[in-house]
């Protein structure tokens, strides 16, 4: 869900502005009114006591398999009538009653298995109890009919939301973390999706219903009519819809090589019909790149929608996101979570930046790739402004009691975006999206659930690394480093010492490799050391004299401070500088090296003219083109990050 990520971090942003309707009108969008700071103290009054758990206890004992759904609807009427019939098996010896979430302030009208009527209780707890009857046996599966009716629980997020536009009554659903409960019973646990759901709306006929899945059905039922949607991927209580409005509706459709395209549906407000057709097509680029870096939108069999409400933001609604506008920015946001968030959904609340940090780095890649009007460089900015505003912050949620905490826009949204981004840096882009795709493609999480070690797994493998002190400083450690390097030169020789600092005690020292730009009027090189302790010194050798250090210029590490300063540095041992056997010397074509056997990981090999300006930053490799080359004089350069360095010079004639 993009909450408080939209509604904060667009203020950095000088692109791609957040639009909002208000309920109450057809005006041109607007930034949403409320902050990150009232509207969850305001949910927390109501949820709180609910978001310590990742699984009740009395809910515990089964396994879901299907829903069907049936609700009465008016938008006109802040009310609900419904039938939830729900097939289960047993998990547990002695399973005699099964126990729902459900708002106690909702009327339960009677209980039925297999027609038969059931005794029940409603617990002032929010719990619904059903009596079977008898003991049922693990591992069979069964069901049972709750019929029900009342006024749902309102709520600061809206789990059942009733507004007006264009003097037109809407009412819709926003259930996570734990609002399924207050408008129909339900499982709300993050450990048991249900298979598969059919939805049934029955509505007065001026209006329609929208869901989760594929439209299989709309029905005349006298002065009403009956929407069924039917969806056929396993799915979180959290994530089942509805939106009743007079909506308007078009589909955009994004290509798909080899197969059919996929649907984007979209249910909008008649009155904004022209504007946003002119808005969701953007969804197709995005699309299409999120199906090149994750692979396959995960319910392309089915389709993917937009539904419009009123709520500022958006909500990740599996396979249709209800939206409050169509920025390129929320666009990319709420696609981006049927993968992070629908397809793999967070086991634990503690785990969110598995959800959110994903949605929200996705945001910034589609500027990376090329698309949207902003930069990914102000994005970055944006995104590490947003972040540093929680110096003492870590992304794992340690209290999941806590929504504010929970959604929290520095710490689950930005922060979290910036752990994967730095991520990425460390691990090359290759093996950092390869980890992500094998993450995403893992059968064992795959529509289901997963935890932070899951995602670390599958980086770890694809990237050949070990991530445990990266996760212990970066996920449960709090806070950030700033940088202060002293540099020095004499000749070629250069000497630096990268002093660090950190904003919580909590992480004394993060270990990172650190990018260091150097430039003069005769060079310009980008070099990446290896920082493993504090006041750690490197020497190499550059052939330009230095009149400008820059730390980290392309944002790779989200930091407080960078400094860079020229100073007397002692008791730094000059390099022992190497000589690369290369030939043949002068050359014409090509020119062959003897590559050291113990070259470290992340070698470079730089290419000088004679008046010492960087012409190549390549990888190492065993031959070298020189073709192109003007006849002249050239230096190579071998270097590791830990400041070892080979050398060598040869002519082209």
């Amino acid at each position: 869900m993009n909450w408080f990520r939209i509604f904060t971090a667009l203020m950095f942003l000088t692109a791609g502005v957040l639009v909002v309707p208000s309920p109450l009108s057809a005006q041109e969008e607007d930034m949403h009114c409320k902050t990150e700071l009232n509207l969850p103290e305001l949910e927390g009054r109501t949820a709180a006591r609910r978001l310590g758990f990742r699984a009740a206890p009395h809910t515990s004992n089964y396994d879901l398999k299907y829903h069907r759904l049936e609700w009465t609807i008016d938008p006109a009427v802040y009310f609900i009538r419904g039938t939830v019939t729900s097939y289960f098996v047993p998990s547990s010896e002695g399973f005699q009653t099964i126990q729902f979430d459900l708002y106690s302030g909702l009327r339960v009208v009677e209980a039925t298995r297999n027609g038969n009527a059931l005794t029940f209780v409603q617990h002032n707890d929010d719990r619904l109890e059903v009596r079977l009857g008898e003991t049922l046996l693990p591992g069979k599966l069964d069901s049972v009919t709750v019929r029900y009716e009342g006024a749902p629980r309102r709520s600061a997020f809206g789990s059942f939301s009733q507004g007006t536009h264009n003097n037109v009554p809407v009412i819709w659903t926003l259930s996570e973390p734990y609002g399924a409960l207050d408008w129909w019973p339900c499982k709300q646990s993050l450990d048991d999706k249900i298979d598969s759901i059919d939805v049934f709306v029955r509505t007065p006929q001026m209006y329609r219903a929208a869901s989760n899945g594929v439209l299989a059905a709309e029905t005349a039922a006298g002065s009403d009519k009956i929407y069924h949607w039917k969806h056929r991927y396993p799915i979180p209580a959290y994530l089942i819809a509805i939106g009743v409005t007079n909506y308007a509706v078009y589909s955009d459709l994004v290509p798909v090589e080899g197969r059919a395209p996929i649907e984007v549906l979209n249910y909008v407000y008649p009155e904004r019909l022209s504007t946003f057709k002119t808005q969701t097509p953007a969804t197709v680029g995005i699309m299409k790149l999120f199906n090149q870096l994750y692979g396959l939108y995960p319910f392309a069999d089915e389709k993917y929608g937009h539904a419009q409400f009123g709520f500022g933001g958006g909500m990740e609604h599996q396979t249709m996101s209800f939206m409050g506008g169509f920025s390129h920015l929320l666009i990319a946001h709420e696609l981006a979570h049927q993968w992070f968030g629908d397809k793999i959904t967070c086991g634990s609340w503690s785990d969110i930046w598995l959800n959110e940090g994903f949605a929200t780095y996705s945001e910034g890649l589609t500027y990376d790739f090329g698309l949207g009007t902003n930069t990914f460089q102000n994005w970055l900015q944006s995104t590490m402004s947003s972040a540093r505003s929680q110096p003492s912050g870590a992304v794992f949620v340690e209290d999941t009691a806590n929504v504010n905490r929970i959604f929290s826009s520095a710490l689950s949204y930005s922060k979290g975006a910036m752990l994967l981004h730095m991520l990425r840096g460390k691990l090359g882009d290759d093996a950092f999206f390869q980890g992500v795709r094998q993450y995403v493609a893992d059968t064992s999480l795959a529509f289901r659930y997963a935890r932070t070690p899951d995602l670390k797994r599958h980086l770890e493998a694809a990237g050949g690394q070990n991530l445990d002190e990266f996760f212990k400083d970066w996920f449960y450690g709090k806070g950030f480093p700033s940088y202060r390097v002293l540099w020095n030169q004499t000749g070629e020789n250069v000497l630096i010492r990268i002093n660090q600092t950190t904003s919580d005690a909590s992480v004394p020292f993060f270990e990172m490799p650190v990018q260091i730009q150097f430039k003069g009027k005769n060079g310009d090189t980008l070099m990446v050391f290896n920082h493993q302790k504090n006041g750690q010194d490197f020497s190499f050798n550059l052939p330009f004299a230095i009149e400008e250090v820059a730390v980290d210029p392309e944002l790779w590490i989200l930091t407080g401070t960078k400094d860079a300063v020229f100073s007397a540095i002692t008791g730094i041992r000059a390099p022992e500088v190497q000589r690369i056997q290369l030939w043949p010397n002068p050359a014409q074509d090509e020119v062959f090296l003897a590559l050291p056997e113990d070259l470290p990981a992340h070698a470079l090999l730089l290419l000088f003219n004679q008046q010492g300006q960087l012409l190549q930053q390549i990888q190492p490799a065993s031959s070298l083109p020189v073709g192109d080359l003007p006849p002249g004089l050239y230096q190579l350069v071998l270097r590791s990050r830990d400041g070892a360095v080979w050398q060598g010079r040869f002519v082209k004639e």
